[in-house]
């Protein structure tokens, strides 16, 4: 049974604060009731017909969890962030998830409270939707988005796409060849394209200086506040973004960490933790217009079940309110999905190879602890290849394999900087009799 906070605590000036200590014993709560409508394989559409009068697209699913899964692998082939699978499915294990594990697939979104013109950019939601047609009729399309993050955030206000560029040159800020060399990572004045340039394959330069839409070699960091104030997509979203998105295309950043919407007569909230703890006027903003519709219906809003959706902060959106009697009844029940015979992106583990150079990163006696080690390796961008290798009750976590002695250094420094593992370098075997090479070894 989940403990509800009192209506008069939730609405006065400590509100916010109730609010986040709530999260602690509240979180997990079920708000939605779920039915099996049927099975099949499935990648979400990224392009919705939408109107005035309708806020919320998409809709929620459920799959079964394989052997061999992560979420961050399940984020993207659905095209979802790693922080809306985590939100909706709190206490499951990101990196090693159970086999047979049922998630939901926060597929259906709430449309932010902007013009429907161009990008807009909710960062509360790490959510881009991007709106092409007339007020009349248009579509939207949405995809995932890696944020700034506290130390160097996003920029919120209205802009435009300045000009685009395929194959971007990476010129390094001052500000984080200064950080990267201060961790022992000197960085080039440019990183021309190509797999260890952070831009990807396509760019969108913003009128605000210095700001851009771009792809990245990181994909398991979309849905993370993990960048230097720029936006980040998956490879493929990207590619799509870029070609649809002539130059002058306005784009507005947002941050509205509570969304409410309506589909069919019915009133849906959407919540997501914000990123700040006292974001008042967000607040105040939702908590008006919910009041709105109560006096505008004359009908009481459920507001225990608005206190359980803000304090959860799912990121889904759930239904609060009928605008007519019977709405309800049409509410669509999330789908059960088949689990895809092969997820897209997920990093392929080449086989090892007894003549190539690899990386001990670890050695344990809990397996859990090294499949989650690996997967967190494996997930590295650029890929640093890693798999558990079992022997006498041990878990050794290898990385690799390595064309040669450089490739592999600069994995083994790679480890260090991003992870803080002290890896150590394993020979090739057929170069086991060389002292010389023992020696470099032994110098790493």
């Amino acid at each position: 049974m989940c403990r509800l906070i009192d209506v008069s605590l939730l609405f006065n000036r400590l509100r916010i604060i109730v609010f986040m200590i709530s999260i602690l014993s509240l979180f997990g709560c079920a708000v939605i009731s779920t039915k099996k409508i049927g099975s099949e394989e499935y990648r979400p559409p990224k392009e919705f017909p939408a109107s005035k009068s309708e806020d919320v697209i998409g809709r929620l699913a459920f799959i079964t969890l394989e052997k061999g899964d992560t979420l961050p692998d399940i984020a993207r082939h659905f095209d979802l962030g790693i922080n809306a699978v985590s939100a909706a499915n709190p206490g499951v294990d990101v990196w090693v998830p159970k086999e047979g594990e049922r998630i939901m697939l926060p597929l259906s979104f709430i449309l932010p409270d902007a013009p429907r013109k161009g990008i807009v950019i909710n960062l509360a939601a790490m959510r881009l939707f991007e709106f092409r047609g007339n007020q009349d009729s248009y579509t939207v399309s949405t995809h995932p988005v890696g944020v700034g993050t506290e130390e160097r955030p996003s920029p919120m206000g209205q802009m435009y796409v300045d000009h685009k560029v395929p194959r971007p040159t990476w010129h390094v800020p001052a500000s984080i060849a200064k950080d990267h060399l201060k961790k022992g990572d000197p960085l080039p004045a440019a990183v021309p394209p190509g797999p260890d340039n952070p831009l990807g394959e396509y760019a969108l330069y913003l009128s605000k200086p210095s700001y851009l839409v771009h792809g990245t070699n990181k994909p398991a960091s979309i849905g993370l506040r993990a960048t230097n104030g720029c936006i980040r997509l998956y490879p493929e979203d990207i590619k799509k973004v870029y070609a649809n998105t002539p130059v002058k295309t306005p784009v507005i950043m947002i941050s509205q960490p509570y969304l409410l919407g309506q589909s069919n007569g019915v009133v849906y909230l959407e919540v997501h933790t914000p990123f700040e703890d006292l974001d008042a006027s967000e607040f105040d903003r939702i908590y008006a217009k919910l009041k709105k519709l109560e006096r505008e219906s004359g009908r009481p809003l459920d507001w225990d079940k608005v206190k359980r959706v803000l304090a959860e902060a799912r990121g889904i959106p759930v239904p609060i309110f009928e605008m007519r009697p019977g709405s309800m009844k049409g509410v669509p029940s999330p789908v059960e999905l088949k689990h895809p015979d092969e997820l897209y992106g997920k990093p392929a583990i080449p086989p090892m190879k007894a003549d190539a150079w690899s990386i001990l990163a670890a050695d344990t006696s809990d397996e859990v602890d090294a499949v989650r080690l690996a997967a967190m390796i494996n997930h590295q961008g650029p890929q640093i290849p890693a798999r558990v290798v079992s022997k006498n009750g041990r878990y050794r976590v290898i990385a690799g394999p390595f064309s040669d002695l450089k490739d592999a250094k600069d994995a083994l420094k790679r480890l260090r900087i991003d992870l803080e593992i002290d890896g150590k370098l394993i020979e090739p075997v057929r170069k086991s009799s060389s002292n010389l090479n023992r020696k470099e070894v032994t110098r790493q």
